[in-house]
């Protein structure tokens, strides 16, 4: 079972509100480039993530959503202060804030901030066809032309048919195992 790796770096999702607090009133996103997942954009907007003690500029990714998230590795985490949870995206009750400072004004979300827990995207046909489900838990193999070659258990599967196939692991995770770009990894369920 073969499938797409991505790095996926630093990035934040916002809500409409948080948006235009931060880029003004009628703000909207603006695709630079369309991402693996159907409907997902980077976005030309950047925000800067200030912690206890540092700073970041980083990248929206669109389209808006319904809370605001800011995906950091752990790297990133230590940089600017926060004691990020390792967290599927969309789980951030309980997790740390920090202050988001756009070009007109600036947001304290008082949670949202996690290290995403390294998934799967899966459609339900082609999970299905590995014989997967929804917040099934396997091992992918990655790296063995790089002569680091690593096995990253504890990876979710997350199934949708809004989904297109594709593996999303940290920078900190690509750069432990030698990867410098997208590659294929062998799903060990």
């Amino acid at each position: 079972m073969k499938v797409m790796v991505e790095t996926s770096a630093h990035h934040l999702h916002v809500t409409k509100e948080t948006l235009e607090a931060l880029f003004g009133n009628g703000a909207t996103l603006t695709n630079k480039k369309d991402l693996s997942q159907p409907g997902q954009f980077a976005c030309v907007e950047k925000v800067t993530v200030v912690g206890p003690r540092g700073e970041m500029k980083m990248s929206i990714l669109g389209p808006e959503r319904s809370a605001d998230q800011v995906e950091i590795s752990l790297t990133d985490a230590r940089k600017l202060g926060i004691a990020a949870p390792v967290r599927e995206s969309g789980d951030i009750a309980g997790t740390p804030g920090c202050k988001l400072v756009g070009p007109e004004g600036e947001v304290e979300i008082d949670c949202g901030v996690i290290a995403a827990k390294r998934h799967i995207h899966l459609d339900p046909e082609t999970a299905s066809q590995f014989g997967l489900a929804d917040k099934q838990i396997v091992s992918v193999k990655v790296g063995e032309d790089t002569g680091r070659a690593t096995v990253f258990g504890d990876v979710v599967i997350r199934v949708s048919p809004s989904y297109a196939p594709a593996m999303h692991i940290d920078t900190d995770e690509s750069n432990a195992a030698g990867l410098g770009c997208t590659v294929d990894g062998e799903i060990i369920a």
